[in-house]
């Protein structure tokens, strides 16, 4: 059986799922794209985070990519304007917390940018120019706690106001635009010596 693999831009507001049980309605990846049955997001986006992810109807491939060999990296858009001292603590790892206790995050590599990323407006607006500036910081990790990224500029004094993922290994978002899937070959994804 031949796999399909694709490349979604996910637009603010929906889960990284296909089913949702509980009875509130909320808005799935299905409502995207006329999606094979047995497709599976590979990691997932909080309803809040944007940007790409990648679907796939092979398993062995998702274990791969979510796996530590594999970059993730985001675009944060902060509250206020973030320091390189706040930079080069997150670069050093910070504790957050998860499931009930401290964690401290690995190392990773995280910068300043200076120019706005052009993303185009989010689903919902993030706030007034009246309360303060605003920065964004590029932050590349390789572990995937929960909301990690998000407690990370937190912890730094620097509360995350709009999250995108931009890079997954060697996979970029490019002028993917929200909601827009890409079906590909293969993901041509770099691991230790082998491309999946």
């Amino acid at each position: 059986m031949s796999h399909r693999h694709f490349i979604l831009h996910k637009p603010y507001g929906y889960l990284s799922q296909f089913i949702y049980e509980l009875k509130r309605k909320k808005k799935l990846l299905g409502e995207l794209h006329n999606f094979p049955e047995g497709t599976m997001a590979i990691g997932r986006l909080d309803e809040d985070s944007e940007g790409l992810l990648l679907l796939t109807t092979d398993g062995l491939i998702s274990e791969i990519i979510r796996s530590k060999k594999v970059d993730k990296e985001y675009y944060v858009q902060v509250d206020g304007v973030i320091t390189q001292e706040a930079i080069d603590i997150l670069k050093e790892g910070v504790e957050i917390g998860f499931d009930g206790g401290k964690y401290k995050t690995k190392k990773c590599e995280a910068r300043l940018i200076a120019e706005i990323p052009d993303f185009g407006p989010r689903g919902k607006k993030i706030r007034d120019e009246r309360h303060g500036p605003t920065s964004w910081a590029a932050v590349t990790v390789n572990e995937g706690k929960f909301r990690q990224v998000r407690k990370m500029t937190a912890a730094v004094g620097f509360p995350t106001l709009r999250l995108v993922r931009v890079r997954i290994g060697n996979v970029h978002l490019n002028d993917l635009k929200a909601g827009e899937v890409l079906e590909v070959e293969d993901f041509n994804i770099n691991v230790k010596n082998q491309t999946i």
